[in-house]
């Protein structure tokens, strides 16, 4: 950082003077811890003002531990001090924001306090011990786990790598197991040869006292001296129950106790009195190793004490990865990426598109109560995202941020609620998240720097304690962030140079921005000032942006202008509000005196024209997205035909070749039938009828095998039926085509070709291979000798099918204009045009389709367009412009 060399503002005699003179401070260490002290205290504020500890509320939701979720709460989220460590939580963000499902955190516990207690001394209890120990088990589970994940692919490693060096304590859990069960939370026997001894002798001494009460209570019962055997405890020591006025069947007995009617007496019987001192004494014993057996515990956990701390932490880390990557899914986020920085020219620095605020997204979102006191929610989002997945959000308005390398200097300025603050807010937060390793909400891939500082001033800096004005509030703010910025930081300044005279504010943010140029990174400033935005055309180091408003409605659009300079539009809002007509048409005068030759209003109009012109120009991009989406639509749709052709064709011969197998079989019983008919009539006829049976025989075989030959009438006759007129909209079988159904969208020309519309595609085919769909009103009926000429019919048709197929029935392309088969000669002079529609004619394949746009103009250029298309060689035929294609014309290249 460069910390050495900084100056502060020498007042000046004339304020408008946009330069400073500094006085150098003498550069030493005190000095330099100084700054940074106070860097860290001004970016410790700025993330008060820019609402970071909002953010890590929302982070809070997808943890799922308690004590990230308190970090979370505490705004106690990681931030990277270094590109390196940024990168770093990036890496882990991605790592789990690849994860189908997120990881099992469950036994978790913040156990911090507990260590700190057995760092102290303090004796910890089975419960917490028991915590402790849970808690290592997990937290190696956890590590397994991603072990697991991670052998599956090495996009997985950046959170596997943050348990890898961590001690899992397995011994020290072992012990816990060995010496306590915690599922009932009692200390095991085995814990020490000590205990395991005492309760031995405890449970022995137990059973005689037990057995010697037992028999001293059925005595008294069967002596009537109580109504039923009892044996309890009184002061901590057996005794049996008997009614007062029997206590003398227990001579020399010990009275502990006496029922509150005093009707009953709790009795320790002579002989119990030793087995009762025993039991006090081993349990007392018992209770002494218990607790040297828990010191010894609390003793191993304080002595691994930082490295249980240790692994607290690297869960902890785990967890903010899996809940960032939780909530990027939440808000459909994606990962910034860190520009290199330098002063290279070309390129940008920050190049953000379509980013919204995480905070006013939040109301368009899938609502986070419920899961944030729950941490099961953490699987369910994780899950169910935001439910509005390909859903573009309209609100807030997304924005564009695109800043070059060498800019460092950004005045945004425009109407009041039009958004300016928002969007300086809205950079802050984003070059937070990315410092915390978290995704923005924005398109494509984010780019912006890496700021080691980020100081902004925005808001109200008034205070009454210190006797700040709300001018000299941001003064002194604004003095401060001088004092502490680096060629690395980020300055957010708001309303710079207000509060004060117009002419002295303009001059001190001219000069804190001069100032600023040279020291830091980025500098931001919103203002209302329009001198500070003419600094861009005296030093290229600044740049300009507006929000943009609409004149139509009167409302500001949230979005952003970048290289334009924005209006404030005071009197054009105050009109739309409903102020008095008097009032505005007074405060105009007032405009129209202080703005000298209309300046002002000059720039306003050009400002509306830029406006009309970029929607203009957006609508053009629209509908030039829309064509390309159509011919695209049209070329898959052509390669699916093409494609789909062969089968077709193999379908279509399978379908013919059975038909024709049919009708052989057909012709063949007819014939047997004739034969059988002549056979029988021949047994029964005299001779002299056999000739004229054999005739009628000759004449019936003569006519079945005329109906299946192909003859040059039937020749004619499909001739004569394709020279039939053919009309714009008629209905036409195509055989290049696989005699699909088509339309006459142009009729035939000269050159007997037509253009047809089969679905989208536009062909021009040969009118010899149409043939023309004729409707009929009557249906001929079903009868052997119609059914025998169709089937002819069919055969006749599948030799022409099989014959078309090697002719070049179909002479062009689909007419389909692309940027390949498309020449433009507008702008051009005659020369360059006739010289660039040779070539392009020359390198056209036969067969083609050629697109000459020559335009309207004087018509010089069409005209010598047409000279050339006349005399070439290659051109077949050409066809001027039409009512659809105005301006161009096309040619048929040979």
């Amino acid at each position: 950082m460069d910390l050495c060399n900084f100056f502060f503002i020498a007042p000046r005699t004339k304020p408008s003077s946009p330069n400073l003179n500094f006085r150098p401070l003498k550069c030493s260490a005190e000095t330099t811890s100084h700054r940074l002290r106070l860097a860290e205290s001004l970016q410790d504020e700025t993330l008060k003002i820019l609402e970071w500890p909002s953010v890590c509320n929302q982070i809070s939701a997808f943890t799922s531990t308690t004590m990230a979720f308190s970090a979370a709460r505490d705004a106690l989220l990681p931030i990277g001090r270094t590109p390196e460590e940024s990168r770093r939580l990036l890496n882990q963000t991605s790592a789990a924001f690849a994860l189908h499902l997120p990881p099992d955190f469950s036994g978790i516990e913040d156990v911090s306090e507990l260590v700190e207690s057995s760092v102290s001394g303090q004796l910890l209890s089975i419960r917490e011990i028991c915590a402790v120990k849970r808690t290592l088990r997990s937290a190696r589970d956890l590590f397994e786990q991603l072990k697991r994940i991670s052998l599956q692919s090495d996009r997985y490693y950046p959170l596997l790598e943050i348990l890898q060096n961590c001690n899992f304590l397995t011994e020290l859990e072992r012990k816990i197991d060995f010496c306590i069960d915690c599922k009932f939370s009692i200390i095991l026997d085995r814990a020490s040869e000590d205990l395991e001894i005492i309760r031995l002798e405890r449970k022995s001494n137990m059973d005689d006292l037990d057995s010697l009460l037992k028999d001293v209570s059925t005595k008294i019962f069967q002596a009537g001296g109580i109504d039923k055997p009892l044996v309890t405890k009184r002061r901590s020591r057996m005794c049996v129950g008997i009614k007062a006025s029997h206590k003398s069947l227990l001579p020399n007995g010990v009275v502990l106790n006496v029922s509150s009617s005093g009707a009953t007496y709790f009795m320790e019987p002579k002989d119990a009195v030793d087995l009762n001192n025993m039991e006090v004494k081993l349990s007392n014993a018992e209770r002494v190793e218990e607790q040297a057996i828990l010191g010894l515990l609390t003793s191993e956990i304080a002595q691994s004490g930082s490295e249980i701390k240790y692994l607290l932490d690297r869960v902890l880390e785990v967890d903010f990865a899996v809940a960032r990557a939780a909530h990027a899914r939440w808000m459909n986020g994606v990962c910034p990426i860190i520009s290199s920085g330098g002063f290279r020219s070309g390129g940008l620095s920050i190049d953000i598109e379509g980013i919204q605020h995480p905070l006013l997204l939040e109301t368009s979102l899938k609502s986070l109560s419920g899961h944030a006191t729950s941490k099961s929610g953490n699987s369910v989002l994780w899950c169910e995202g935001n439910g509005v997945i390909g859903q573009p959000l309209t609100f807030p308005v997304p924005i564009d941020i695109k800043v070059e390398h060498e800019t460092r200097v950004v005045v945004i300025s425009g109407p009041n609620t039009g958004g300016k603050t928002a969007s300086m807010k809205t950079l802050g937060v984003a070059s937070i998240m990315l410092k915390a390793g978290m995704y923005i909400t924005a398109r494509n891939h984010p780019t912006l720097p890496w700021f080691d500082f980020i100081m902004a001033d925005i808001g109200d800096s008034q205070s009454l304690e210190q006797s700040l004005s709300t001018f000299s509030g941001h003064l002194s703010r604004i003095c401060k962030m001088l004092e502490a910025t680096t060629k690395q930081s980020l300055i957010l300044i708001d309303e710079i140079g207000s509060g004060t005279d117009p002419s002295e504010g303009v001059a001190l943010s001219t000069s804190i921005l001069e100032y600023l140029k040279d020291r830091v990174n980025l500098a931001m400033t919103t203002t209302h000032y329009a001198d500070l935005s003419l600094l861009k055309e005296k030093d290229s180091q600044y740049e300009n942006a507006a929000m943009e408003f609409s004149l139509k409605t009167l409302q500001p659009t949230y979005r952003i202008l970048w290289g334009s300079t924005g209006e404030s539009n005071a009197l054009s809002i105050a009109k739309s509000i409903g102020f008095d007509e008097n009032i505005v048409e007074r405060a105009e005068t007032w405009v129209k005196r202080l703005m000298p030759d209309k300046a002002e209003k000059r720039r306003g109009l050009l400002y509306q024209s830029l406006v009309e012109e970029k929607n203009r120009l957006e609508v053009q991009a629209n509908r030039a997205s829309y064509i390309y989406s159509n011919v695209m639509g049209l070329y898959n749709e052509i390669k699916d035909e093409a494609n789909d052709l062969e089968r077709r064709e193999v379908a279509l011969k399978a379908k013919e070749a059975q038909n024709i197998k049919k009708e052989v079989i057909t012709v063949k019983y007819q014939l047997e039938t004739i034969v059988k008919d002549f056979e029988a009539k021949i047994a029964t006829a005299s001779i002299d009828q056999l000739n004229a049976l054999l005739k009628e025989s000759e004449s019936a075989i003569s006519s079945v095998i005329e109906a299946h030959c192909y003859t040059e009438e039937s020749s004619a006759t499909e001739a004569d039926g394709s020279s039939l007129s053919l009309k714009l909209g008629d209905q036409v079988t195509v055989m290049g085509l696989g005699n699909k159904l088509a339309t006459i969208v142009e009729p035939p020309g000269t050159d007997g070709t037509a253009l047809v519309q089969y679905g989208k595609i536009r062909v021009r085919v040969n009118t010899s291979s149409m043939r023309a769909v004729q409707s009929s009103d009557t249906t001929p009926t079903p009868n052997s000798q119609s059914q025998i000429k169709k089937q002819g019919q069919r055969i006749r048709s599948l030799k022409s099918l099989s014959e078309v197929k090697h002719s070049e029935e179909v002479l062009y392309g689909p007419v389909v204009q692309t940027s390949k088969n498309t020449v433009d000669l507008r702008g051009m002079r005659v020369e360059e045009a006739s010289h660039n529609l040779n070539l392009a004619i020359n390198t056209t394949g036969s067969g083609s389709v050629l697109f000459i746009i020559h335009g309207m103009g004087t018509g010089v250029v069409k005209e010598s367009a047409l000279q050339i298309l006349k005399k070439h060689p290659r051109v077949l035929k050409f066809e001027q412009e039409s009512p659809t294609n105005y301006g161009c014309t096309v040619a048929h290249i040979k």
